[in-house]
């Protein structure tokens, strides 16, 4: 099986440190998701493209550059996968559930953050469910390692994890041709109760617009791993 990762932010990084697959850059190759002309060669010959690229501003009211990363890049990426027969990994957000229910699963109606990039990664989440012929999406949450600041939020309810971590597992889903939406986490936890005793932070409020609990249902997940029935 030949992987391609597309993208050069923490996870993209981790992804290619931990297996040794080929990789796109956007500042090296000079690609631009939005424009599929500038990356369609490279990306042929490829079984599986693992999509990090978005646009993660999360409360910019830019909605043309939301709107054309974050789902119109997707719906292009689409094409030219289903075009190759290439599956596509699309990294997405737990913020997704930003106003679902505590513990959501896979099944649950995403009602995501209310600003354009929440509004728009759900809509390239949906049409990656409508359109790909096979695909792979990962619902997460990451940040790096080591913890990069003073502070962590003590109020807010999340499953995400270092980005060594979220990468494994995405890493194992993959390896274990695992097909279909995943949330992809760790036990549930606040950022304050998990860095503070290896990197001694502070605890802190979340923002007022930043959600208070984005927590996930990992059954599946943990089915798949274990290779078991999902």
């Amino acid at each position: 099986m030949t992987v391609l990762v597309l993208g050069d932010g923490i996870l993209a990084t981790e992804l290619v440190k931990q297996t040794g697959w080929r990789f796109i850059s956007r500042k090296k190759n000079k690609i631009d998701i939005t424009q599929p002309g500038s990356y369609s060669s490279l990306i042929k010959g490829y079984d599986v493209i693992v999509n990090c690229i978005a646009y993660t501003d999360t409360y910019s009211i830019d909605k043309q550059k939301h709107w054309d990363v974050n789902y119109k890049g997707v719906a292009d990426l689409v094409k030219l996968c289903n075009v190759q027969r290439s599956k596509l990994v699309h990294i997405s957000t737990d913020y997704i559930y930003a106003n679902s229910e505590s513990e959501a699963t896979e099944e649950s109606i995403p009602q995501p953050i209310p600003t354009w990039y929440g509004h728009t990664k759900m809509l390239g989440d949906a049409h990656v469910q409508l359109a790909a012929d096979r695909y792979l999406i990962c619902r997460e949450s990451h940040k790096p390692y080591p913890f990069a600041h003073k502070q962590a939020w003590s109020n807010q309810y999340t499953n995400g994890d270092y980005v060594p971590v979220i990468a494994d597992l995405i890493i194992q889903l993959i390896n274990k041709n695992a097909e279909g939406v995943y949330n992809v986490g760790t036990e549930t936890k606040t950022w304050f109760n998990h860095t503070k005793q290896e990197f001694s932070t502070m605890p802190c409020t979340r923002p007022e617009q930043a959600p208070a609990d984005v927590t996930m249902n990992l059954t599946k997940l943990k089915n798949a791993l274990r290779g078991t029935d999902k």
